[in-house]
């Protein structure tokens, strides 16, 4: 007899483009579930405040670039509500409100496990899978500093990137039993590199004969991008610079237009971040933890100029005291450290073993087989 065909196990993937860390992550899982289990999954993705929370909720990812320009009411907002009892209080009175547009998400789009990837979602969506019989899984996304938002009691299980939010989830009243570290999910394409960093050099055009530092911004090209590069230029030192401003196209072509006194390449939104970052020697960039554990995969010293207040303090404490990096929120501080680090490069080669000691290039395909697990995958 032919055996019966089995059906693939449906998987809902919850996000918002609120910050870009929380898609590519919900990507990075997915495509380790493909690679993992190829066929027997059904993966799709929901931007749930966009379409299953009322306004203002819905407009989170218009709301989301003004706020992140004003850091002192981004702060205000993230200590305010980060604690085990006030986030209870924030879901209980917000619940009547957004209980009817939430009540829909689970019959619209009907699955066998339910994955949250932002911290906003997970108290709401918890009660409702229980409700629905379904199994929840919080993937938390944020690297040391995690708000109280991230745990909640109900959920099946909450899986962490680090030791630091392991033991935050316990102070937030989850048993042992529902966390498991497992690094935070990152795309295959950093980890499985196979051109070589000389080629990659030669391909890119970059100089071989001197150290090149790599500027990056994020995907919208946000931060000090211009004021940076302009202090790395004027200090006439002996590298070359790469910088990557993303859709910022005004940036991009200011940047395009300025005569440089050092090689240096500037490019728009790239595909190719793996590669620059294996042909790279120094990574100046604000403190992301996907970036962050990128770099980290790539052996490449860390020296971070900003941070979201609150949720990315702990990542650049992490990063200073581990020896990966440095914090020069400065761009006169920056040149000061590119300088020691040129003047020192067995501190920098130092730099870059410790960053590959704390990667964890398998997470997302570890995170992948726990949540097939949960999902009944055989």
């Amino acid at each position: 007899m032919t055996p019966t065909p089995v059906e693939p196990r449906r998987i809902l993937f919850l996000f918002s483009d609120t910050g870009g860390g929380h898609r590519s992550a919900a990507e990075a899982i997915i495509e380790a579930l493909d690679l993992e289990f190829p066929g027997q999954t059904r993966c799709e993705m929901v931007d749930f405040f966009k379409f299953y929370f009322p306004p203002p909720f819905n407009y989170a990812s218009r709301i989301y670039p003004v706020l992140s320009r004003m850091p002192q009411l981004w702060q205000a907002g993230y200590r305010l509500t980060d604690g085990s009892r006030r986030t209870r209080f924030l879901n209980y009175t917000s619940w009547p409100y957004i209980r009817r547009d939430l009540s829909r998400l689970i019959p619209d789009h009907p699955c066998d496990l339910v994955v949250s990837v932002h911290q906003w979602i997970n108290h709401q969506m918890a009660k409702l899978t229980i409700k629905e019989r379904v199994p929840f899984v919080t993937v938390v996304t944020d690297l040391i500093s995690t708000h109280a938002a991230w745990y909640s009691y109900r959920a099946t299980q909450v899986i962490v990137p680090t030791e630091a939010a392991y033991q935050r989830g316990l102070k937030s009243g989850l048993r042992p039993y529902q966390l498991t570290i497992a690094g935070m999910p990152v795309a295959e394409r950093f980890c499985n590199v196979s051109e070589g960093r000389d080629a990659i050099r030669a391909r890119l055009g970059w100089a071989a004969d001197r150290p090149t530092v790599l500027l990056v911004g994020g995907g919208e090209g946000m931060g000090p991008l211009e004021a940076m590069a302009t202090a790395l230029d004027e200090a006439h030192l002996p590298v070359s610079l790469a910088v990557i401003c993303g859709r910022n196209q005004s940036l991009r072509e200011r940047l395009s237009r300025r005569k440089w006194s050092i090689p240096v390449h500037v490019y728009g939104f790239v595909t190719e971040m793996p590669a620059f970052m294996r042909a790279a020697d120094i990574l100046v960039t604000k403190a992301g933890p996907g970036t962050i554990c990128e770099a980290f995969i790539a052996g490449l010293p860390l020296i971070l100029y900003g941070k979201m207040p609150g949720q990315e303090d702990g990542n650049v404490t992490y990063v200073v005291e581990t020896g990966a990096g440095v914090w020069a929120p400065e761009p006169e501080q920056m040149v000061a450290e590119v300088r020691r680090w040129l003047g020192d490069p067995a501190d920098r080669e130092k730099a870059a073993q410790i960053c590959l000691s704390l990667a964890r290039p398998t997470a997302s395909r570890e995170i992948a087989r726990l949540l097939a697990r949960q999902a009944g995958v055989n």
